[in-house]
């Protein structure tokens, strides 16, 4: 191994050490790595760059915009509550979330998976009583092992995918061929997680139990005619929304002030709730309830803002309703908070007062065009407030099941369908082109790219030759099992340190050419390095679905370790023995 290949070892072995200690993140890391192979002259730029040019980059960016029109027109939602219904113990409600979410992920990537899930769990914990400790690290491990049972599941696929069809012998893998690694790691995953997280998996208080918010509104939501909620008992689908409270009911100009648990909603219902209306607004709009304020105007697509009125603002002295603040603004104020307290007077009536909290509903660049408005002195967008288009919802999944079915019948490529299908959804309303743009997750695709540059780097470089022959050459003694161990070991344990695209693209050049040396054909090396890599279940850094529900789920680090690190054992002997009786 020349220079070149020193370099570049070195520089895996920085990045590899950067990321570990959390300095800095992934994509900065990886592109300075780049950067400097580039400078160095390790990598021309055609090659440097030849990663944001693999298909596996665009592909992933498709499939973005594909799970935010699933998720934009909550198409998912009703599903998800209709599956969790009520569990008799922890083992069935983990079960509950696991199966369905493993299926969810194999066709979905599972950040936004994980991401739906954990509002939604949060709630159902304190609705059955179990602690949501014992739910999320099931989320977030179904979610994974879900991922790894398509070729589309997760990023990390695509980027081996990308990298086995660029080698001097391309290897090509369909839609389904991981599955014959993650199918049987999904079923035992569910059950190893069900058995054993009644001994590894702590009670703990997450986060959001922790923490008390003063931001307390009164406000009125109406039942949209076409709600998943349509027909569902109170009891069911509002109850359990915490720290908000449905203090009233109107159906056909009458009030019922004391609502039985088992009233069936209708449409048109107006429901009264007092409490913290912001940490629900997510949960609300998925259910197809909208501010009284939007079923008036006819313009529920709007989302919510936050903002404080300023001393010197002429809105002080005046009532909401002679402010015309819709006129005025193009918004609609929804509710007040004042001085820790809810104002649960009715809209129109109340007086503004400097330093009152204002609850408003306004198109998506409010906040923007009247940062600088002397009215105001902060405005707050509330994050994905705007409410799902559930009449497109069914339109929404026929489109992601057409992009999976035109790519598993050989009919398009998975780059080309995925398009289509982001596309298709743009073209019919499924998702705007703001949500569009925004679904994109640019330090994921930076990171990508940057990972397969680096790659190629490990490669050209001499340097996955010459570590793929120093790892044939320790495990030859114990034979070729060994080897498939033995990449397996290091690729989990990589992926456990840093991002787990990057450790799949610094691993698989290496595993290829050991594979290749010892006589394995190289899609043994392909899975393998898939699946080691997307199983870094014993530490919440390498996976996005780890860290989003460290928090929430109120973790600690050794948390993983206990019950994530004998899962990736049992996982690796299982690929490993699958992979020897279909290979060798």
């Amino acid at each position: 191994m020349g220079i070149d290949g020193w370099l570049t070892v070195g520089v895996v072995l920085a990045m590899v050490i950067v990321m570990a200690f959390n300095l800095a993140g992934p994509d900065l890391v990886l592109v300075a790595g780049l950067t400097f192979l580039l400078a160095t002259g390790v990598l021309d730029p055609a090659e440097a760059f030849s990663g944001f040019a693999n298909p596996a980059v665009g592909t992933i960016a498709a499939l973005f915009v594909v799970a935010a029109g699933i998720r934009e027109t909550g198409a998912l939602d009703y599903a998800a509550r209709t599956v969790l219904g009520q569990p008799r113990g922890v083992a069935g409600a983990q079960l509950r979330v696991m199966l369905p979410v493993g299926g969810l992920s194999a066709f979905m990537n599972n950040t936004p998976v994980v991401a739906m899930f954990v509002p939604m769990l949060q709630r159902w914990s304190k609705q059955t009583r179990i602690s949501v400790s014992k739910l999320l690290i099931p989320l977030s491990y179904a979610a994974i092992l879900g991922g790894t049972c398509t070729l589309i599941g997760t990023s990390t696929n695509l980027v081996v995918a990308g990298m086995a069809a660029a080698r001097a012998e391309p290897v090509q893998l369909g839609m389904f061929d991981v599955a014959v690694l993650g199918v049987p790691a999904l079923i035992v995953g569910t059950a190893y997680i069900v058995f054993a997280s009644r001994w590894l998996l702590p009670a703990r208080r997450g986060v959001d139990q922790d923490v008390t918010d003063v931001r307390e509104y009164s406000i009125a939501f109406q039942v949209e005619a076409g709600s998943p909620v349509v027909n569902e008992t109170i009891e069911s689908c509002l109850r359990s929304l915490p720290k908000l409270y449905l203090f009233e009911l109107e159906r056909d100009g009458q009030v019922f002030p004391a609502v039985s648990p088992q009233t069936r909603l209708k449409a048109r219902d107006v429901l009264r709730f007092t409490g913290i209306v912001v940490d629900a607004a997510v949960d609300l709009r998925k259910m197809g309830l909208v501010p009284e304020e939007s079923a008036i105007t006819g313009r529920p697509d709007r989302s919510w803002v936050e903002a404080v009125v300023a001393a010197q603002s002429a809105l002080v002295g005046r009532t909401v309703r002679d402010v015309r603040f819709r006129t005025e603004y193009d918004a609609a104020i929804l509710a007040v908070h004042r001085e820790g307290e809810r104002v649960s007077a009715k809209v129109g009536d109340i007086v503004l007062q400097a330093g009152d909290l204002l609850l408003l509903e306004a198109e998506p660049g409010f906040a923007r065009r009247h940062r600088a408005d002397p009215s105001f002195m902060l405005l707050s967008p509330v994050a994905d407030s705007a409410p799902p288009n559930h009449r497109r919802a069914p339109l929404a999944a026929a489109i992601l099941i057409a992009v999976v079915a035109l790519n598993a019948a050989g009919v398009l490529p998975l780059l080309t369908a995925a398009l289509i299908g982001a596309g298709a959804l743009i073209l019919t309303g499924c998702l705007r082109g703001h949500q569009a743009r925004r679904a994109l997750d640019l330090r994921v695709l930076v990171t990508v790219g940057s990972a397969l540059g680096i790659g190629l780097a490990v490669e050209s470089s001499g340097a996955a030759a010459y570590l793929g022959g120093a790892l044939v050459s320790a495990s030859s003694p114990f034979g070729k099992v060994a080897l498939l161990g033995a990449v397996f070991a290091a690729t989990s344990v990589l992926a456990g340190l840093v991002y787990t695209a990057t450790a799949a693209a610094v691993m698989y050049p290496i595993a290829a050419a050991a594979t290749e040396s010892a006589g394995m054909p190289g899609t043994a090396a392909a899975l393998l390095v898939m699946h080691a890599a997307s199983t870094a279940f014993s530490s919440p850094i390498g996976y996005a679905a780890n860290l989003m529900v460290y928090g929430p789920g109120g973790y600690r680090y050794s948390d993983f370790i206990k019950i994530g690190l004998p899962l990736q054992v049992i996982l690796g002997v299982l690929s490993v023995t699958i992979l020897w009786w279909l290979w060798l």
